[in-house]
């Protein structure tokens, strides 16, 4: 990843060209990082992009339009990888195009490793430089454009007039002065057809001998076309040269953690404590239960309350999601003794009330422990036969999983008719787009339209998110019926 020579390039490099290394927001990323990153640095950046990736993978399994793609990618931007132009003065750009390099280079280390994820990360890489690339300054990008040689020229007058009719074929207008009009402004460059395989397949340029005549209204195609095939290339560069890296196990964890992220998206952490802003009670579960809980964790409390037991992980999986709800110590240990009825009080408080204190972080290391993430529960712990904890959407026979969504959320407004696209992204291997459907269709009742998710376009990478939210909307709801009565 750093390369000696470029770092004492870099280093003998005056203070003012420092500030001159990303001149513009869109980027090729053709140089690898030559400066020093501390490891904190190095997952930080990464972590933050790869949410804007996982989202951009999740909006194409869900049907977005492009524009509602851009719309939440956008948003994201803000959050996790601002990035402003040049003429925002009072910005340190350089430095947020710096995160940007970083994040880019350390994730093609990640995902570098496999066809399917060289595939998936160019093809969302791609989408959030075109978003850039929309959004960008039109006199900043007229500049990259120049900056890069991009292999086109630009069709001269007595081509243009040459070919005229055919060119005007292209152009969009209902009458002939429309066309007339358009052709008088538009700009048409000639490259290569390999160069555009996508125009040529929309008959939207002209092939004459070999070359294709491109208005400048797609000249977008050629630019995305050129920085796909400049990141396939370095990734099979990266691939061959990956395995000088796979003895520092400082970076092949962190490496290996952040390649699982398109399964799952990259999740919120969630810290101990009311996430809802009220403590719930032992008793306050059960309805809890029914009306807010994902399907991962509704399948764990029925099996509880069906057979007064749950294995080792399963009870690690709901007791630290109830612990992040909101479910004090106390009120845990009441919950767990009364679900576990068909034990005596010495046999409770000997083989389990530990193991509940130790997840409070109250024996032990005195670890304060997190609840786990869909990413976790996904890919660690894969349940067996009579096991109840896991994610239903992948650990689910296809028909056991049918019958378990409808069962557990008809109630809540879900029926058979929206198991076909719920079935589809959980074939396609997108669990949390499938659970993120559910949450959708389960609260249209409550205002929550397709594509919202759990609120601006974002997936659910998180049991507690889901709950969270489906609470949040209730209380809302009831504020709104109090204020109408």
């Amino acid at each position: 990843m750093f390369n000696n020579h470029e770092r004492r390039k870099f280093n003998q490099k005056s203070e003012h060209s420092i500030e001159k290394e990303w001149p513009f927001r869109l980027n090729f990323y053709d140089k690898s990082p030559w400066y020093e990153v501390t490891l904190e640095e190095f997952e930080k950046h990464a972590l933050d992009r790869l949410r804007i990736l996982a989202e951009i993978e999740s909006s194409f399994a869900r049907n977005r339009s492009w524009e509602e793609l851009k719309t939440v990618t956008t948003r994201q931007f803000k959050d996790y990888l601002p990035l402003n132009s040049n003429s925002a003065s009072t910005v340190d750009t350089q430095t947020e195009r710096r995160n940007d390099h970083l994040g880019h280079f350390v994730l093609r280390l990640a995902f570098c490793r496999s066809e399917d994820l060289r595939r998936r990360f160019v093809k969302a890489e791609t989408a959030l430089f075109r978003v850039k690339y929309e959004s960008d300054d039109a006199r900043e990008r007229e500049l990259f454009l120049k900056s890069r040689d991009f292999q086109w020229n630009e069709v001269e007058p007595d081509e243009r007039k040459q070919y005229s009719s055919e060119l005007k074929a292209l152009g969009k207008g209902s009458t002939v002065q429309q066309l007339e009009e358009w052709f008088e402004k538009e700009k048409f460059y000639k490259v290569r057809w390999t160069q555009v395989p996508d125009l040529v397949n929309k008959r939207r340029v002209l092939l004459i001998d070999g070359w294709a005549y491109v208005p400048s209204k797609e000249q977008l195609s050629i630019v995305l076309r050129a920085f796909e095939a400049n990141l396939e290339n370095a990734l099979d560069r990266t691939a061959r040269s990956i395995m000088r890296m796979d003895n520092d196990s400082r970076l092949t964890d962190v490496l290996n953690h952040m390649s699982r992220g398109f399964v799952a998206g990259v999740a919120s952490e969630y810290s101990s404590g009311p996430a809802t802003g009220d403590e719930i009670t032992a008793d306050m579960v059960d309805d809890l239960a029914k009306r807010h809980f994902p399907l991962c964790m509704r399948n764990l409390h029925e099996c509880l309350m069906r057979d007064r037991h749950l294995k080792h992980f399963g009870r690690l999986q709901y007791g630290l999601f109830l612990k992040v709800l909101g479910l004090s110590i106390d009120e845990a240990v009441a919950f767990w003794r009364k679900s576990f009825s068909n034990l005596t009080d010495d046999k409770f408080n000997k083989e389990y009330k530990y193991n509940i204190r130790h997840s409070y972080g109250l024996e032990g290391k005195r670890a304060n422990y997190p609840a786990k993430s869909c990413q976790q529960i996904l890919l660690a712990d894969k349940p067996g036969p009579s096991d109840c904890h896991g994610c239903p959407y992948r650990h689910f026979a296809p028909d056991n999983l049918q019958t378990s969504l409808l069962a557990t959320y008809s109630s809540q407004g879900l029926t058979s008719a929206d198991l076909a696209e719920v079935m589809r992204t959980v074939k396609e291997g997108h669990y949390h787009v499938a659970c993120t459907r559910v949450f959708e269709i389960t609260h249209a009742a409550a205002g929550v339209k397709k594509g919202e998710g759990i609120g601006e376009g974002e997936s659910v990478t998180h049991p507690n998110q889901y709950a969270v939210k489906s609470i949040e909307i209730e209380k809302a709801q009831l504020g709104d019926a109090m204020v109408v009565e």
